[in-house]
């Protein structure tokens, strides 16, 4: 508003300010969006960069920086930006940059190794690798914690890309001819392998990892049975040779396989990381549950060549344990040197017999004390162990333990363990000691008495052979002579009288007869001299069973 004078004149304000706008050459625009270009690019770039990684390996072989890729499936994922040795100088690290879909594989359960060309148990892999070149290869995990140093794998793992199946346990004294790889039978139809094995804590046997793919792992039950595949089993029976084998791969890198028993009632498939027991073969690993062990010690003043750990145990012929320790004893009160062996009873495989008796005897098989006395019992009543040849080819022996009632008493310490069960020598060593015996009563006998006294009788018996065949003998001779002369007489006699009978008459006929008969007497009395002129001795010893018969009738007289 303009301000008035008082004289009502106008009076003058001050200038007006005028304003003068900002504006831009068109030269800078250019540039301007270049830059705005450019910085959106690094923006972008930076948002799809993915992670850098950290891998460790023992060596670099394989490994080159912006050449070697990491792959997941065969898609690249990443690549190795740099390769460098760690600060102790006892690996390598490899610098890896993953691309941004690729950003789960920071997981800290993820696995990365270098795929090259390999010839394992499960086959040859990598073979691609001889043209393209080594890469890493990459293994998403499941984790939710997230890292970015890792440790490589040194071989590739067997289960990759989440495979789904389930993963079980085995425990066995030792791998044997399995590997990492080794496949695993159902029916002999492959359906997994080993995935993996460690020493026990103890170091006392072998954890074994395996993976079954499924839908298979549903045949793995809470009651299925593994056994080991590998190799050839042969055996011999009334039936011949048999050999069996689950197949070649099993027979050169062996493997594993399993089945339940044909009567397995309530059975259920088992859960992921169950733990089973490997035994060595199909017959074992079908058999009846072993229960629990029973631990005896043995003690022989016998030799027992022949004799070696997992020899048999047998009872009264059924096979109930092992032999487990054949261990050398010195004693010094009778300067020997007896044969101390551990033993391992399975009571429970004596079957319908183990379960009776509990049943008889009330015993519960956890009272240890319990099953001592019981023990003791039967060594009262003549339970002996033996050792008895097995296979007379090879020598082997084996452990037998029976009741021999008629066996010297012994007296039994419950408190010693584990128990020890008394001995007797063995089958051998009995006939041994018979033959031993024999010899003795043999060695005893007055041998050279008794064959000067035969040789004097034999001598004496001569002597009276020779008097009876130069002076008996001939006088039975002529006697026999003279008795066949005096029939012919008597017959010549009678065949006169014969000849002035009727034909028809009954003295005729009884003449006959009589007349035969003085003829075969005197023939048989003719025989009889020249057989003993041939053969004198047939008078002592007998007429000989071989000799020929001596016809008594003789051909018709004429």
């Amino acid at each position: 508003m303009k301000q008035l004078a008082t004289d009502g004149a106008q009076v003058p304000g001050p200038a007006p300010i005028k304003t003068r706008r900002f504006s831009v050459s068109l030269v800078w625009i250019v540039p301007i969006v270049a830059v705005l270009v450019g910085i959106s690019l690094v923006v972008h770039s930076m948002l799809q960069e993915g992670p850098t990684i950290t891998v460790t390996f023992k060596t670099g072989d394989g490994l080159t920086a912006n050449k070697t890729e990491v792959k997941y499936r065969n898609v690249v994922i990443g690549q190795v930006t740099d390769v460098e040795l760690s600060n102790d100088q006892k690996s390598v690290n490899a610098t890896v940059k993953l691309a941004k879909q690729a950003e789960s594989f920071t997981r800290a359960d993820s696995k990365f190794w270098v795929v090259r060309p390999r010839i394992g148990a499960g086959g040859v892999s990598g073979i691609d690798t001889l043209l393209s070149g080594d890469y890493i290869g990459a293994d998403i995990g499941q984790a939710n914690a997230r890292a970015k140093n890792f440790k490589g794998l040194e071989n590739p793992p067997p289960i990759t890309y989440g495979e789904p199946g389930k993963r079980f346990t085995l425990h066995t004294q030792d791998l044997g001819s399995l590997d990492i790889g080794s496949p695993v039978y159902y029916r002999k139809i492959p359906v997994g392998q080993v995935v993996a094995y460690a020493l026990d804590p103890d170091g006392k046997g072998v954890n074994i990892d395996l993976f079954v793919h499924a839908p298979n792992d549903q045949y793995v039950t809470e009651n299925t049975r593994f056994w080991n595949a590998s190799g050839v089993d042969v055996s011999v029976g009334a039936n011949g040779f048999a050999v069996k084998t689950e197949s070649l791969s099993a027979l050169l890198v062996g493997g594993i396989a399993f089945r339940a028993p044909e009567f397995s009632p309530d059975d259920k498939p088992a859960a992921e990381e169950y733990t089973y027991e490997l035994f060595e073969d199909q017959q074992t690993a079908l058999a009846p549950p072993n229960g629990k062990p029973q631990y005896l010690a043995l003690r022989f003043d016998q030799a027992l060549r022949g004799l070696k750990v997992d020899a048999p145990v047998e009872f009264q012929g059924v096979e109930i344990g092992k032999v487990v320790g054949v261990n050398l004893d010195f004693d010094a009160q009778k300067r020997s040197f007896p044969v101390n062996v551990g033993i391992v009873i399975y009571p429970q495989r004596l079957g319908q017999a183990h379960q009776k008796m509990l049943k008889e005897m009330k015993h519960d098989p956890n009272d240890e004390a319990g099953g001592v006395r019981l023990i003791g019992s039967f060594i009262e009543n003549g339970l002996r162990a033996q050792a008895r040849t097995g296979n007379l080819l090879t020598g082997q022996l084996y452990i037998a333990l029976d009741f021999y009632p008629k066996a010297e008493k012994v007296a039994f310490d419950a408190s010693v363990r584990p128990v020890m069960i008394p001995t007797i020598p063995g089958s051998l060593e009995q006939l041994q000691e018979k033959l031993e015996a024999m010899v003795t009563k043999i060695n005893q006998l007055p041998i050279e008495r008794i064959a000067s006294n035969l040789d004097s009788n034999l001598v004496e018996l001569r002597k009276s052979l020779g008097q009876f065949n130069a002076k008996t003998l001939p006088g039975v001779h002529n006697t026999l002579l003279d008795v066949s002369k005096t029939l012919q007489t008597a017959n010549s006699t009678l065949q006169s009288a014969h000849s002035t009978l009727a034909d028809d008459s009954p003295q005729r006929e009884k003449l006959d007869q009589t007349l035969n008969e003085l003829g075969r007497t005197s023939r048989a009395l003719r025989d009889l001299a020249d057989y003993l002129g041939r053969h004198p001795e047939s008078l002592i010893r007998g007429r000989p069973d071989n000799a020929a018969p001596i016809d008594l009738q003789g051909p018709p007289s004429k």
